[in-house]
């Protein structure tokens, strides 16, 4: 097959695997989800074989021990998240009201130093109306995301068509590996399998050690935060955890939400907003020193900025399947991207027909696959 008829298939395929993401977005949620719980699950299913456990009996006892978990972490935390993302959207207003009396009373006098009555006056008015504004915003994207999220979790197939398809998944997952890799062409059969390799690596990469930081940094913010007696602390600590799959978006997020309620909260007193913003630090060190290295490591490929336009241009094109498809995708692009980049470099196009030095390179690059 030439490389024109071999673009062609391979730029269908893409077509038609979108299209199909297009039209069944609306029913592929239990699929997508049990697909990625499986995947997660995998290698400890791996580990329970080596143990001398049946493949059957490994899927069975991790499936069980991963809905009791979740039933349980879902009946104790629902209730206390519920009761405080109803206070905190109550709230909102009245404290964004509050601080930025606070802003206004202590830099009043420096806007009219700087730039006389008229300054200040148009920056409470600038200000008041960026509060109200972000108020609004902030109040109707946390009641959203209640609602969606509640939605989500009482949806049938969600609760009960995904951990059957994923112990099906689970227990064949081997196997359906080695009947795909029968199928790849046996011309580019090593050089596939390389891909894939890398593909994997930077996805389990991400996934499985980015989804263990977010669980630890939640579970530090939001105890680290109710010791401190911050309002909504707990609230706020999951909800950085969850954000700090993209990285710098949920520290930067929670310090916010953190600092603000607690300095509404305790004003005149500075010690515990301090307080507030010393356990945000000390998170920050745990995931650059600690977390980070241990449970992600350096080989994920994920470059911030393309993990967020990632998860905003999947979300919108296909809602939540989107989002959870995202990472893996954008983590596929990135290898066929580096890839495509390794074989410009080693070509004669880039070279500008050094055929001697080009196949130098393409030795390198084979090489290092």
């Amino acid at each position: 097959m030439s490389l024109q008829r071999q673009i062609g298939f391979w730029l269908a395929s893409l077509v038609v695997f979108v299209l199909l993401l297009v039209l069944l977005r609306d029913v592929l949620l239990p699929f997508v989800a049990a697909l990625a719980l499986a995947y997660l699950l995998d290698p400890l299913a791996d580990r329970l074989e080596r143990m001398g456990m049946g493949r059957l009996a490994a899927t069975i006892v991790i499936l069980v021990v991963f809905l009791l978990v979740f039933v349980l972490a879902l009946v104790l935390l629902a209730p206390l998240l519920g009761q405080q993302l109803a206070g905190l959207v109550q709230r909102l207003p009245a404290d964004a009201a509050k601080l930025q009396a606070l802003v206004l009373e202590r830099g009043a006098p420096w806007l009219e130093r700087l730039g006389g009555a008229k300054l200040a006056t148009e920056a409470q008015s600038s200000l008041g109306n960026l509060v109200g504004e972000g108020t609004k915003w902030a109040g109707s994207v946390l009641q959203s995301l209640w609602t969606g999220g509640t939605a989500i979790i009482g949806v049938f197939s969600l609760l009960v068509l995904t951990p059957v398809i994923a112990f099906y998944l689970l227990v064949d997952w081997d196997r359906m590996c080695a009947t795909v890799d029968g199928w790849l062409p046996l011309d580019h059969r090593e050089t596939i399998r390389g891909l894939l390799h890398e593909m994997d690596t930077a996805i389990a990469g991400f996934l499985r050690g980015q989804a263990l930081v977010c669980l630890l940094l939640g579970i530090f913010y939001a105890v680290g935060l109710s010791l401190l007696g911050v309002n909504f602390g707990a609230l706020i600590g999951i909800i950085s955890g969850f954000l700090s799959f993209i990285p710098f978006v949920g520290s930067l997020t929670g310090l916010v939400l953190s600092v603000g309620v607690a300095i509404v909260q305790f004003w005149p007193d500075w010690t515990l907003p301090l307080a507030t913003l010393a356990v945000f630090a000390a998170g920050q060190f745990l995931e650059g020193n600690i977390f980070q290295p241990k449970f992600v490591g350096g080989s994920i490929g994920v470059h911030p900025v393309w993990l967020m336009f990632a998860l905003l241009a999947f979300g919108t094109l296909f809602g939540f399947v989107g989002l959870l498809l995202a990472v893996p995708l954008a983590a596929v692009i990135g290898v066929l991207c580096r890839f495509a980049l390794r074989q410009y470099l080693a070509s004669n196009i880039y070279h500008g027909g050094d055929a001697t030095k080009a196949a130098e390179v393409r030795m390198r690059a084979g090489a290092d696959l």
